[in-house]
């Protein structure tokens, strides 16, 4: 789904990443984690093409984005990737249905089609009632899940979210972690997620350790434990993996 070969990325003097390897699976959950500046934010926009490496390759639901043209990756963007935000970024003067329904007429969707998916996706969120009212009638988690029915809409391999639940009160956390993998179950979809939320990091099935610029670990999560992997073992397979009890 998802494969990085030796991604660097500078902002002037400053490298904020520094070689990175990473491969995500079809139907993944993954999260990506570390402290601030450590480039989570630069690596996800790099996946979602919203930036550009200074070296190494992207590929995407088997496509090399590195090669696309400036129109052919905003094409890519729309078909192949979604957006969820810390922040809704809802249009304010569009209701819920209309905002959901941009990127597919973006596409070039027929404007009734897009409209009967927008309902579709409003219903299996919860929101059939709320097509009609404008962001400043819903409350900040139905904001939220507007957002995710937007980045749905064009039935995207791939979701893309920066600290989608920051903004949240701890219900609306909870609600929208648990939306996230319902929505992997229901329509197969791979989702790679920034977040300082820990409780979130431990619900994914891999979490992604990144400090300074390079990965330091990947945790993979199952049924009873997690299994701490650091990077070397990821790349020469010398040692075991220590599995710590859940």
């Amino acid at each position: 789904m998802i494969e990085l070969k030796n991604i660097t990325k500078n902002f002037g003097t400053l490298q904020v990443l520094k070689g990175i390897d990473l491969h995500i699976n079809k139907g993944e959950v993954v999260s990506i984690v570390g402290p601030s500046g450590a480039g989570k934010t630069t690596l996800l926009q790099i996946m979602g093409t919203l930036d550009t490496p200074d070296t190494g390759t992207v590929i995407v639901d088997g496509i090399d984005v590195t090669r696309l043209k400036d129109k052919n990756i905003a094409q890519f963007r729309n078909q192949h990737l979604g957006f969820v935000f810390q922040f809704h970024q809802l249009l304010p003067e569009f209701t819920a249905l209309e905002n959901i329904c941009i990127p597919a007429l973006i596409a070039g969707r027929n404007k009734k089609q897009a409209e009967k998916h927008a309902k579709e996706l409003l219903d299996f969120l919860g929101l059939a009632d709320r097509a009609s009212h404008k962001p400043a009638e819903l409350s900040g988690g139905e904001k939220q899940r507007v957002a995710v029915a937007r980045a749905l809409i064009n039935d995207p391999a791939l979701i893309l979210a920066d600290e989608p639940s920051g903004s949240l009160d701890s219900k609306n956390k909870e609600e929208l972690h648990r939306l996230f993998f319902d929505l992997r179950d229901q329509f197969g979809q791979t989702f790679v997620i920034v977040t300082h939320d820990e409780g979130l990091s431990q619900l994914t099935d891999r979490t992604i350790h990144i400090k300074d610029g390079m990965i330091e670990a990947s945790t993979l999560q199952t049924s009873n434990s997690s299994i701490l992997i650091d990077h070397e073992q990821l790349t020469t397979g010398q040692e075991e993996p220590t599995e710590s009890l859940a």
